[in-house]
């Protein structure tokens, strides 16, 4: 057991509304070195799909790329997701943000008939294929059910998400603040985060649990 248990931790760019949720990814990577994990930063190469000044909730007329963006959260220390291999790691790990529903995947959209980013989908296949941990906040377990099909897992209480998330094939559970859903036979644990109207204290508390039960795998 000495070890570090080691994750990939995969953002989509960087700020609730067009990235990856801040306080999730930080708090998710501060609860991994917390236990005594080590990680990996992560994010496709590709333009986000639009840019949103997060005072106004406006579009911009500009455009970023992910794996720049991510790498503020990042602090520069980020990989490229094409050079990801499920050999490296014990586990992957996704934060939230619309991001994942509009980076990562179409979800947003186009709802339970997106698509996926190549990358992210050969990541979620592999580490499946390979029997280890995948660990989803927010909307990303959203990403999950629609790259792996029948699995279990929760996004909190939206209903119109849910449905969604069954239209893919997945079984949604509902949840509250902090609460994970651990589909054993899967290995995937997943928690609702600012899915709900949450404190930053429950994101932290969510991100935890979702951590710690990847750890005691």
């Amino acid at each position: 057991m000495n070890s570090k248990k080691k994750f990939a931790v995969v953002l989509a760019g960087s700020g609730v509304y067009d990235g990856s949720e801040i306080h999730e990814a930080t708090l998710a990577l501060y609860s991994i070195s917390k236990n005594g994990g080590s990680y990996q930063i992560f994010a496709p190469n590709v333009n986000q799909y639009h840019v949103i000044n997060h005072i106004t909730g406006e579009e911009m007329s500009e455009t970023r790329n992910v794996l720049v963006e991510a790498a503020r959260i990042a602090r520069g220390n980020i990989k490229d997701l094409k050079e990801f291999s499920a050999d490296e790691f014990d586990a992957i790990l996704f934060p939230g943000g619309f991001g994942v529903a509009k980076n990562l995947c179409t979800f947003a959209f186009a709802g339970a008939e997106c698509e996926v980013n190549p990358d992210v989908a050969s990541a979620i296949k592999a580490m499946h294929k390979a029997k280890k941990p995948i660990g989803a906040l927010c909307i990303s377990p959203a990403l999950i059910a629609k790259v792996l099909g029948d699995v279990e897992v929760t996004i909190g209480e939206d209903e119109g998400t849910a449905e969604a998330i069954s239209k893919m094939g997945a079984t949604h559970v509902t949840t509250t603040h902090g609460e994970i859903v651990f589909d054993k036979e899967n290995k995937i644990v997943t928690t609702p985060c600012y899915m709900l109207d949450a404190t930053i204290a429950q994101i932290g508390d969510g991100a935890d649990n979702v951590v710690k039960t990847i750890m005691a795998l």
